[in-house]
């Protein structure tokens, strides 16, 4: 299991059973070290049990950023109810880190496979990791971020970023 993996497993039982946030290891990897912004998923079953994640640093380094969007991934995604104890054992989980967001002037600089999506209008935002299951068009992805952005999906009036992810499991 790759370190950050270890750390986003090891924050979200210590909090999920102690109530405890971690402090990051003494010794941190090179991944660790720079600031980036970080996307932590836990799947149970191989469903999505939960994901929170910033696109930007929110914190010193990769080590606090996981730490901190593994707890949150376990017990504020709106779209699920808290991780309990009875779970720790059976959820999987991976680490994303993002690469800094470039702007997009035409879709055929996306590729689903390759690059994240950001939509931007006005103070709305959304965020589509990239290598999804199931989104394999430009078209989907565009229509999911701005879906998670609160656009209309036909609503073409908007900026996009795009972004690459090293992805740990």
């Amino acid at each position: 299991m790759h370190p950050l993996v270890s750390l986003a497993k090891r924050a979200v039982e210590e909090y999920v059973r102690h109530g405890h946030v971690i402090d990051p290891p003494e010794d941190l990897t090179p991944e660790m070290e720079k600031k980036a912004g970080v996307f932590v998923s836990l799947k149970k079953g191989g469903q999505l049990r939960g994901c929170i994640g910033t696109f930007a640093p929110t914190t010193a380094n990769v080590a606090e950023e996981t730490i901190k969007n593994a707890i949150a991934a376990a017990t504020q995604d709106p779209r699920f109810a808290p991780v309990g104890e009875e779970e720790l054992e059976s959820i999987t989980y991976s680490v994303d880190v993002l690469s800094e967001p470039e702007p997009v002037s035409d879709q055929t600089e996306l590729d689903p496979r390759r690059y994240g999506v950001i939509v931007v209008k006005g103070p709305r935002k959304g965020l589509l990791l990239p290598d999804l299951e199931g989104v394999d068009t430009v078209d989907e992805q565009l229509r999911i971020a701005k879906m998670k952005a609160g656009l209309s999906p036909r609503d073409e009036e908007c900026e996009i970023y795009r972004f690459e992810v090293k992805r740990f499991h």
